[in-house]
């Protein structure tokens, strides 16, 4: 019995670095190719067998999943180590939260654009990429409701109306969280504030603000900060 157990981990090792080196291999062919990804290619580059691949990776869109998932942890965990070192108040998490995707798109940029670009043609992501997708998205959720919580979110409504489907789709963001006492108008104040944090993050990655903006480690911080503050009081003027 010993020896079995041995001899299963010793296999379970292999195919496992076996399956990572298969992985790295595909990232490093979409940073070449962009998403013309093909699991001949990838046994080709690794001296493999077409048929010793389909092995650890029924199909391209298996591959593609598991790449997809592990940037969508990778990212999701970034976020949470940044916020829970930082300090306590909403704009302290939001910034940290923030600068914390910005750095991990920045030095894997094809990752970002495979989860936050074009989608891959042909491709439709399973449900195995929900949770991992949720992650740092929750963690955001997390920074408004404990701001709720704690008042130093204002919860005053904003003049600009907002349609039954529009809060409809709100609350059953919130829900999917679990955090369904959210006001829904708090969770719109979010959702501008989450889609500048990534049109920021994509302009600057795929050269929109190129010869236009000069310091991006300094513009990001300035916009950043301004939508905390659009975030806790829902003043959209700057401060």
């Amino acid at each position: 019995m010993p020896h079995m157990t041995v001899t299963t981990t010793a296999r379970a090792r292999a195919r496992a670095e076996i399956t990572e080196e298969i992985k790295r291999e595909a990232r490093r062919q979409l940073a070449e190719q962009g998403t013309d990804l093909s699991l001949r290619a990838v046994a080709r580059a690794l001296g493999m067998a077409s048929s010793a691949v389909y092995r650890y990776f029924a199909s391209r869109d298996e591959l593609l999943t598991a790449l997809i998932v592990d940037a969508f942890d990778a990212v999701g965990a970034r976020a949470e180590r940044a916020v829970e070192r930082s300090g306590p108040g909403v704009e302290e998490k939001w910034l940290a939260l923030a600068v914390a995707i910005r750095e991990w798109a920045v030095q894997h940029p094809h990752d970002y654009a495979l989860v936050y670009g074009s989608p891959v043609p042909g491709y439709r992501a399973p449900a195995d990429t929900i949770a991992p997708a949720a992650r740092v998205r929750l963690v955001a959720l997390r920074i408004m409701y404990d701001g709720v919580q704690s008042g130093e979110i204002s919860l005053h409504r904003p003049d600009a109306p907002m349609s039954q489907h529009v809060r409809s789709d709100l609350v059953g963001l919130a829900d999917q969280a679990g955090l369904e006492d959210l006001p829904e108008d708090i969770l719109g104040r979010g959702l501008m504030a989450w889609t500048h944090l990534f049109g920021s993050i994509s302009f600057e990655l795929f050269g929109h603000l190129h010869n236009v903006i000069h310091d991006y480690d300094e513009f990001f911080e300035s916009q950043m900060q301004r939508a905390a503050f659009f975030l806790i009081s829902g003043d959209g003027r700057a401060r």
